[in-house]
């Protein structure tokens, strides 16, 4: 089973979307255990002060390193190796091939930041990898985190009723997705293009493939740079270019 920490001020945030749909699911299933801790509990004196201003002056509030340090070590103690994450948009961009990799860890603590940020001995003194979703800035960790954990298990065996489902996702091919269509077979006058209804199955695989070539290098190109891409993949792109689309 794996087990994934979520430290927070705000626990009522991630408490809800933690319970239903996939994740939901893999916790039903016993495939993944999640624990999310206040680590308001942790701080060291009366009136619960996480945090405190920034030395050297300036605005807003740092989180002070001694709840964080004291959390972390408490949820260590359920299994000493552990990637621990912290949220923060100075991080590496979160994409699809760190998803898969992440995946593979069997417990990994998210520390979801506040305010200014941590105080930076956090970084220093426990943070394995430093992630961020995207070039803006959200109020805390929470949401990015829960993103984070939305990508990772889909990846994890047993939680797909179809294994190979994640595998036809966006990105993890380092390409985009082809479209898909269900009934009706026409709607408004919209019909389903005929290949899908063929029965053809490699005329069906080669279409969608095609398709997702396409979709890619419209909307994607930078992708087709990196993508790991095969004989088929380049004629594919060749009379893609052809057709003048």
């Amino acid at each position: 089973m794996k087990r994934y920490d979520i430290l927070s001020l705000f626990p009522e945030i991630v408490l809800a979307p933690l319970r239903g749909s996939i994740v939901g699911r893999a916790q039903e299933k016993g495939l993944l255990q999640i624990e999310v801790v206040n680590f308001r509990e942790f701080a060291q004196d009366k009136h619960r002060v996480v945090d405190d201003l920034p030395f050297g002056g300036g605005p807003g509030m740092v989180l002070k390193v001694e709840p964080i340090f004291a959390a972390v070590q408490q949820c260590l103690q359920s299994g000493p190796r552990a990637r621990v994450i912290l949220m923060s948009p100075q991080g590496r961009r979160f994409d699809q091939e760190l998803a898969k990799a992440l995946a593979l860890e069997d417990h990994l603590i998210f520390i979801c930041g506040r305010y200014k940020g941590v105080d930076e001995r956090v970084r220093e003194a426990l943070v394995t990898d430093e992630l961020s979703i995207g070039d803006y800035v959200l109020s805390g960790g929470e949401l990015p985190a829960l993103l984070v954990i939305e990508a990772l298990v889909r990846l994890i065996p047993g939680v797909l009723g179809d294994e190979e489902s994640a595998r036809g996702d966006s990105f993890y091919e380092g390409i985009l997705d082809h479209p898909h269509y269900t009934r009706p077979a026409v709607f408004e006058g919209r019909a389903v293009p005929p290949v899908l209804i063929s029965g053809h199955h490699e005329q069906i695989r080669r279409w969608r493939r095609k398709e997702a070539l396409r979709r890619t290098r419209t909307r994607r190109p930078d992708l087709l740079r990196t993508a790991p891409l095969n004989e088929e993949d380049r004629a594919l792109l060749e009379e893609i270019e052809r057709e003048g689309n």
